[in-house]
């Protein structure tokens, strides 16, 4: 049995197009990373975080990565002593799944340790736990970050998570600008009614997007990402956000949309140099509108939270 481990667990975007709280796509990269160490005795200990400018709380009990720790913990049924060691590599509130990420790669490292006593789904669960605490019980984020590529979360309680098929080639531009919007926050906004109509054409361009994940029809999938549940209601608190949707669309992408409950948008495009080059329009949009911004390109990542070997 290992007694000590690195992993990794990448960015996702979630609220994928139409899929709110239901859809969730994983990149290769960025991602945090973690170092767990098992030790004699029992309790976890939040050794360390590094990244996070020493905003993120050092107490494992109200930490995502010592959360999703003592959940699997208590799934296998096991009492031992943790250290964990946390790099962030995500930006906090930015939408793009940082709390899921020290989650998911805490959760993988520590069923590792053990000898993996648990399946993806109790892994998925354990992550869920430790989202529920910071940023409400909604599964797209964690169970993308776990699972990797397309993954449709059908029900949360009980956890039933679908994984969708990805047509070759496919990649992601994420441009997050410098301002942070708190997950909280943006659910504030959401309205408790949606008009008939617009839950009508939603639930139409979600089974689209599913429709065109399986046969690879990317004409059909550029038509299905308009959403009407939380977009319209979470872009007025995005500077710029529209036109950065509307740059990403005019420089080819397939599809934009804003991550999670933002600031980043993101865009998704066939293969990664048509994604630099959106990433390079939504820039250009978000300075436009008074922001700095950086961007990331990556293809949709097959796998999400893994191993990684000492550098």
């Amino acid at each position: 049995m290992e007694h000590e481990i690195r992993a990794f667990a990448p960015a996702t975007v979630a609220n994928f197009g139409p899929g709110f709280d239901v859809l969730g796509v994983a990149l290769r990269e960025p991602g945090d990373r973690v170092l767990i160490r098992r030790r004699e005795g029992s309790g976890i200990e939040l050794v360390s975080i590094t990244g996070d400018g020493g905003r993120l709380p050092r107490d494992a009990a109200s930490n995502t990565a010592g959360i999703a720790a003592a959940a699997v913990l208590k799934r296998a049924g096991v009492e031992t002593r943790l250290e964990i060691e946390v790099e962030k590599g995500l930006p906090l509130g930015s939408g793009l799944g940082s709390s899921a990420a020290s989650a998911a790669a805490s959760a993988w490292a520590v069923n590792r340790l053990l000898g993996d006593p648990l399946g993806e789904v109790p892994l998925v669960e354990a992550c869920l736990d430790a989202e529920s605490a910071v940023s409400g019980r909604h599964a797209d984020n964690v169970a993308a970050a776990i699972l990797g590529g397309v993954v449709l979360v059908r029900s949360v309680d009980p956890l039933h998570v679908v994984r969708l098929p990805v047509p070759a080639g496919l990649a992601l531009a994420v441009v997050t600008p410098e301002f942070e919007l708190e997950t909280r926050r943006a659910r504030t906004v959401l309205p408790k009614e949606i008009a008939l109509g617009s839950a009508v054409l939603n639930q139409a361009n979600l089974a689209g997007l599913v429709a065109a994940l399986h046969s690879g029809d990317l004409d059909l999938m550029s038509r299905c990402f308009e959403d009407r549940l939380a977009t319209p209601f979470r872009a007025p608190l995005i500077p710029g956000a529209v036109a950065v949707m509307r740059a990403a669309r005019h420089a080819g992408a397939l599809g934009s949309g804003i991550s999670g409950s933002g600031p980043t948008i993101f865009a998704l495009c066939e293969g990664e140099r048509a994604a630099a080059r959106a990433a390079e329009s939504m820039m250009d949009a978000f300075r436009e509108a008074g922001h700095a911004s950086s961007a990331a390109v990556s293809p949709i990542s097959p796998v999400g939270a893994r191993e990684e070997p000492e550098s």
